[in-house]
Formats: C-alpha cells, structure tokens, sequence
C-alpha cells in the first residue's frame, strides 16, 4: 500500500486536470479568476513575499511520470493568504534554518492568524504550527537528527531515521516535533511526504492533513503539485458542506461546516483534550481569509449565488444539484457513501444500467443524503486522528507529551 503512495498512477493527474477543467466550463467561470482585493495595508508588499513561486517538478527525477506542466501565474492565488511583515519574516526564517530538503512549507493555526479568545494580556504567546512536506521523510530525519538532533525523543535518536520513517508511516502519515525553541518561539512541526499529502488532498484518504489545509495557512515553500491538489482539495470541501448545507445559509455557516469537517471524528473533541468552541473561534476571526479561500470556488459551480459583497449564499437544492456535487466527491468518501446506500438497497445493479438514474437516487433524499454525508466523514477523521493521537507518544517523548496534554486540556477548560 506503502509503494502506490508513492508512486501515484498516472491516471491520478489526469482526474485532477479533468476536475479543473470541468469547473472552468460551468456556466462560463473561468478557473483562473482574479484574486480579492487584499487589504490595503498589504498592498505594498513586494509580490515575491505574498506570492511565493511553486517550485516547478523536476523531469529528471520524475522519468517515469510525465511532468506537471508549468502552471499559470494566478493559479490557486485564493491559496496565497497574506500576513503582515514580521509574521511573514519570522516564519521564512525558521523554514530557512532547516539544512534537510523541504519541498512544502506551511504555517497555520493561532499562531499565524488570529483566533477568538486568544492573545489576553499575560497569555503567553501560542506555539508556531508548522507542516513539511518532503521528498523522502527518512532521508529527511537523517539530516535533521544530525543538525538538531534535540528536536527528535532520546529513543528516536537511538533507532535512527528508519524508525521514525516507520513511525511516521502509521495512520496519516506525519511524525511531529513539539516544543521546538527556534529564533526567539517555540514550534512544532509535523513532516510527512509530498506523496502521502498529495494523496490526502485529493482522496481524503485520512483527511487529517487535508482537514488542516482546508483552513487558512500561510505557503512558506510552494510547489505546483501540491497547489494543484490543494485547489482539488479546496473544492471538495466546498462540495461536501453545501451537501449538508440549507438552500439559502450564510457565509459563516459555510465556513463553520467546512471547518469543522477535520474535527467532526477527532477524540479530542470528546476527551477533555480541545477547547470544544474551536470551530468558531477560528471563523469569527478568519472571515476575510476564509472568503478569500472559497468565494470565488463557490460562484465557480452551478447553481450557487454569492455576489462579493453580500454575506448570505444560495444553492440550488434539487436533486440533480445534489448528485452533481455527490458524483466529484474525493474518492474515499464518495466509496463509502456508495456502500451506505447499498445497505439501503440502492445498488451497484441501477449503476451498471443507467449512471445518472444511480446519483438521482442516492441525492433523492435530502435528509438522508445530508446525515450520510456528515457521518462518514467523521469516520474517516476518526481512525487516523486516534492512532496520531496515540503517536504523539512516541515521537514526542513522555515529558512532552504530558505538557502538550496539560495545554490541551486547559484550551477544554477555557472552552466549557
């Protein structure tokens, strides 16, 4: 299972230029848009800061796959969320110190943006939340044990990098350090490879990393496959909350459901380990870059109505509206839906005889589709989000997992 992760058939890349194109199609969106006017304090920047460049695939370490071609200059730009200047300069410093090769770098959490109920005077700043996304993890942990050997529990360094390969393996894929002090903070940063992420925003495979990439963050190191996947990935939340979702809502509700889409299975929200108010701590202080994020990905499918300037959207109900959005959900959501609703006698045999007459019927029932939808989702958060949660001890070691813990559960006080 391990060997198809990494080396992802080609197929894949065709489904992901065909989900694109198709979007672009719809009711004459193009899906290259310009982006919203960004706040006027950020309109001065240099370009470079706000827009970091992918870095571009290499053909001759890809001999076997055909190369991605060279995306447009405003591609995915909803991805590219600006923070102010000493944010941005602390984060690209960090990265920076790093000698191990990073393919993807971003930053995200209280830390990069700003959350309700966060920055009281006396609180002591939150920790810097980061995720790497590398070529080859082992080869990765071989580097940084030698340059920051401290950031790694006593008996990680003892069985070297191919053990906390293996390690990192288990569940969703990342193996995190915590309570790194770096350039006057503290950090954790999690590392995973470039192929388990790219599967995760396409597929939903664990949508632990896809789940934190559907909230803002901020690209430190870009790179076109992923800000391919990442448009895929953006998309596909927006499919499965207005699934979910009334015909007319508001924004806040749109943002509130694709949030809570990686916390709806995680046992910290039912242990005393999560501020249980999470969700909406995030959005009431990310409105701007939440709308950034998903404006434009919302008006770009048919039958959604949400002028730039209004806050209430609309969506077209029906149920050949509903089967359009249920057909292109990502892969292993899409699998398990179709089983449900086999066990409801809605089976492979109408497929085979006639598709659109299939996801009319699976979209026929509101209700259902809706508690269908909502319930596997959660499922597939849940066993990932366990085992990592259960990883924390390993790759954190018994003295920090105890203190990450206590910090947990005090957010869960602060939250009840």
């Amino acid at each position: 299972m391990l060997a198809a992760l990494k080396k992802p058939p080609r197929p894949l890349l065709l489904i992901v230029r065909r989900r694109l194109a198709t979007e672009s199609a719809v009711n004459g969106h193009s899906a290259v848009q310009p982006p919203l006017p960004l706040p006027a304090s950020t309109k001065s920047r240099p370009p470079s800061h706000l827009y970091p460049q992918p870095r571009p695939v290499d053909p001759s370490t890809h001999s076997n796959r055909h190369p991605l071609p060279k995306l447009p200059p405003t591609f995915g730009r909803n991805q590219l969320l600006p923070v102010t200047d000493s944010t941005r300069a602390l984060l690209e410093s960090i990265v920076a110190k790093f000698n191990a090769p990073i393919r993807y770098a971003f930053a995200y959490g209280s830390g990069v943006f700003e959350q309700d109920g966060r920055g009281k005077e006396g609180e002591k700043p939150p920790m810097l939340d980061f995720i790497f996304a590398v070529t080859h993890p082992e080869h990765f942990h071989s580097m940084n044990m030698q340059q920051y050997p401290a950031h790694y529990p006593l008996h990680a360094r003892a069985f070297g990098s191919s053990y906390v390969g293996r390690v990192e393996d288990l569940g969703p894929g990342v193996w995190f350090n915590a309570y790194v002090p770096m350039n006057g903070v503290v950090i954790k940063y999690g590392v995973t490879s470039i192929d388990n992420l790219c599967n995760d925003l396409l597929n939903w495979r664990t949508l632990y990393l896809a789940g934190r990439m559907h909230k803002p963050l901020r690209i430190i190191k870009d790179d076109a496959r992923v800000r391919l996947t990442q448009q895929v990935n953006l998309t596909s939340a927006v499919r499965a909350a207005l699934l979910t979702l009334p015909a007319e809502f508001s924004e806040t509700q749109l943002f509130e459901t694709i949030t809570a889409i990686s916390y709806s299975g995680d046992p910290r929200m039912i242990l005393p380990a999560e501020n249980r108010g999470k969700v909406g701590n995030i959005v009431r202080k990310q409105g701007p870059q939440f709308k950034e994020l998903y404006q434009r990905l919302v008006v770009g499918l048919p039958g959604t109505y949400w002028p730039i300037h209004q806050s209430e959207i609309q969506q077209d109900t029906s149920a050949r509206a509903r089967s359009f959005h249920l057909r292109k959900l990502p892969h292993n959501l899409l699998v398990r839906v179709r089983e449900r609703f086999a066990e409801r006698g809605v089976g492979e045999e109408l497929m085979r005889e006639d598709e659109n007459a299939y996801w009319m019927k699976l979209a026929a029932d509101e209700e259902v589709l809706r508690s269908v939808v909502r319930e596997e989702m959660s499922r597939i958060v849940r066993g990932p989000a366990t085992v990592q949660t259960l990883k924390g001890i390993m790759t954190a070691g018994i003295g920090k997992s105890i203190k990450y813990g206590s910090a947990k559960v005090g957010k869960w006080w602060r939250g009840s």
